[in-house]
């Protein structure tokens, strides 16, 4: 049993909350739910069924036209009638603190059942359960009503729908374009300005579905008004589906952007499919047996491994070509796929799991992104061409490939991928976009594009670069040395030229710790030749310097780097990006955009920092029990922001307030795979 505000207890598959009526209801729209179905698509909400955040919704299918990721059923409100009462589920907020919704009143439980979402409700003498979860590979929610105990009850469904991109400002005013088609019992939902249509019925059938339109005017979104963004949104209902649910009867809410043919199942078999398909994803992973926290994240894992739904038409070359589109989505709600996060994800989330298969698909498919040696920064929600502002992302490929070839031991994708690889090389000897090139006076790499936040701290707003970082970082320095140790490597297993690799890699070790040991510090700078010099700034980017498979930092540096990061950067949920100490700290993550950019890498705590961490600790001092203490919070956690998941941030001062995204690829993949070092 894990302590905190709602017992929770973590199980191999699955992860419960307790409810206690008499508790402040704040805490369960403090607890967010979040349910994939592996196109990057979404449903998510609150554990009170109250949305607040604008990207909450109960339908994002993410969809190839228009593209990216549209929220199409914003909630499902859901009226209970027993023998004894009538009561509303759902709801929304509005100003001055009124709530409409009662979930809170009747709510026993919550838990995911692998990675269904599961809600019991205790009215007097009857027990239902409400269950969500997405068709895999489909734009299909299917929300199931059952009775555990008592004899019938009358429910109405009645969904909200907005049409709107889900990263789109919402609108304080509705929409009243919307009409609906019923066509022999089937209902279809459309906009006057969209090309979108939402298919919905209710199984099963025959239903009655009651035309009873209903406007929703300036309900708020209470995560985005604390941060300063637009808060206020609008709805529109066409009405309700009624039905009776009895003890063998259950009913199936289903909506879907499919055509009806593809919507003739079972919906009630939905669920024992995706139940089956979790436990196959698990069997890959038997170590994982036993271990219910690293069930949990290879769970939590799945949801970001996605073929992107809105790029088809590059998924129809990638099976013209024998191959699959694969790529990993960075965080939700809002992140894509980032090549950054991807290969530095990729180890815990698919090698870590026993998913072989994914991650040599993620690696083919982003090859064929490759431009002047440089892989993508991002793909941006809707667009179809990739930024490629980035100068480690590349470099974290080549870390990729090689964990990639150690743990499968498939040497087939080195002559595949050997080409570009040797090109990427190239081109960054010479020189390529944003002045990413080696300096021919030390061998190191430099980037130096004004206006462009090119490293992984990458904050940005209103054309302000928080963290600039313009020279030679510390992080990109180690990783360009381990790409040209495994090149050299590579080279030779291959009968190629290999030679000149060694050459650089040595060249450019040299070079290093000549330039970056910062004796008065007893630590590494963090920029040498930026635009105001060295920068001895204490951050955690150094910590890559003896983390990666080649350390680029002299063994005799080692213990002085972890001592310093241990002392000035370490808490329980990661690594500060930035010392107390330093003028421009910053404790907490919070306010308007402005606030929270300036404090994004300016102190604030990051997870997936804990894994490169923990990697340099133990090639100190192999203390793995002591190394295991270091990821002793995040059980709990498991619990407290985005269930099931870990947050993409943290903030640098106790409590630790989690922040950013509920549920970040990076901080589950490092911290799954530093789980398994440290058993």
């Amino acid at each position: 049993m894990i302590p905190g505000a709602i017992q929770s207890e973590i199980q191999a598959r699955q992860l419960i909350l307790r409810w206690d009526r008499e508790r402040d209801p704040l805490e369960l729209r403090r607890r967010e739910w979040l349910i994939t179905n592996g196109l990057g698509g979404y449903a998510s909400g609150t554990i009170a069924g109250i949305p607040t955040r604008k990207y909450h919704g109960l339908f994002v299918p993410n969809l190839a036209a228009p593209k990216g990721r549209h929220i199409m059923i914003s909630r499902c409100d859901e009226s209970v009638v027993t023998p004894t009462r009538q009561l509303y589920l759902g709801g929304a907020e509005f100003e001055q603190e009124r709530f409409v919704g009662e979930s809170h009143r009747y709510l026993k439980e919550f838990r995911l059942d692998h990675r269904i979402a599961v809600w019991t409700f205790e009215i007097d003498d009857v027990v239902l359960e409400k269950s969500i979860v997405m068709v895999h590979n489909q734009n299909t929610v299917c929300v199931q009503y059952r009775l555990l105990s008592g004899e019938r009850l009358n429910l109405h469904v009645r969904p909200f729908v907005t049409f709107r991109r889900h990263d789109d400002t919402p609108l304080s005013t509705p929409d009243d374009a919307f009409f609906v088609e019923v066509r022999r019992g089937r209902h279809e939902i459309h906009h006057a300005n969209s090309p979108l249509v939402l298919r919905v019925k209710l199984q099963p059938g025959p239903t009655m579905f009651m035309t009873d339109e209903r406007d929703e005017h300036q309900f708020v979104y209470r995560v985005e008004r604390d941060r300063g963004d637009p808060a206020f949104d609008s709805a529109f209902s066409p009405g309700y589906f009624a039905a009776e649910v009895t003890a063998d009867r259950p009913v199936v809410f289903v909506a879907s952007t499919h055509t009806w043919d593809r919507m003739d199942f079972d919906a009630t078999s939905v669920f024992d499919a995706e139940r089956r398909r979790l436990d196959g994803l698990l069997a890959l992973a038997p170590h994982f047996e036993g271990d219910a926290f690293a069930q949990q994240l290879a769970m939590a894992a799945d949801q970001f491994v996605v073929l992107p739904g809105s790029r088809i038409e590059e998924n129809v070359m990638a099976q013209a070509e024998g191959s699959e589109l694969r790529s990993i989505y960075a965080g939700y709600h809002w992140f894509g796929d980032w090549g950054r996060d991807t290969m530095i994800s990729l180890e815990g989330l698919t090698l870590a799991t026993g998913r072989y298969r994914e991650a040599g698909a993620i690696l083919r498919t982003f090859s064929h992104y490759v431009r002047d040696g440089l892989l993508p920064n991002l793909f941006p929600e809707g667009e179809r061409e990739a930024l490629y502002h980035t100068v480690d992302a590349t470099l974290w490929y080549f870390h990729a490939i090689a964990r990639y070839v150690e743990v499968t031991g498939d040497r087939s994708i080195l002559p595949q991928l050997f080409p570009v690889l040797a090109s990427i090389v190239e081109r960054h000897l010479a020189g390529t976009r944003f002045d990413i090139h080696v300096d021919p006076a030390d061998g190191l790499l430099a980037a130096a594009a004004e206006g462009y936040q090119l490293t992984w701290m990458d904050a940005k707003v209103d054309g302000w670069v928080v963290t600039p970082r313009r020279g030679k970082p510390v992080e990109v320095q180690a990783l360009w040395y381990n790409a040209l140790k495994h090149m050299a490597r590579w080279g030779e297993e291959l009968g190629t030229e290999h030679r000149s690799y060694d050459e650089h890699a040595n060249r450019a070790r040299e070079s290093f710790n000549e330039r970056f040991w910062n004796a008065q510090s007893n630590c590494l700078y963090d920029v040498i030749d930026g635009p105001d010099g060295d920068d001895a700034s204490i951050r955690p980017n150094q910590v890559f310097a003896i983390s990666l498979p080649h350390p680029i930092l002299y063994e005799r540096h080692w213990e002085s780097v972890i001592e310093t990061v241990r002392n000035r950067l370490v808490t329980a949920y990661g690594l500060r990006t930035l010392s107390a100490e330093h003028p421009d700290y910053k404790s907490h993550y919070r306010g308007d955009l402005r606030s929270r950019d300036a404090a994004y890498h300016q102190g604030t705590v990051w997870p997936w920092l804990i894994g490169h961490y923990i990697d340099a600790c133990l090639r100190v001092r192999p203390d793995r029990v002591g190394a295991r203490q270091l990821l002793r919070a995040f059980p709990e956690h498991l619990c407290e922001a985005g269930v099931g998941s870990i947050s993409e941030i943290f903030d640098a001062e106790d409590p630790y307030a989690p922040g950013g995204c509920i549920a970040q690829a990076w901080s589950v993949a490092e911290v799954l795979r530093a789980w398994l070092r440290t058993r």
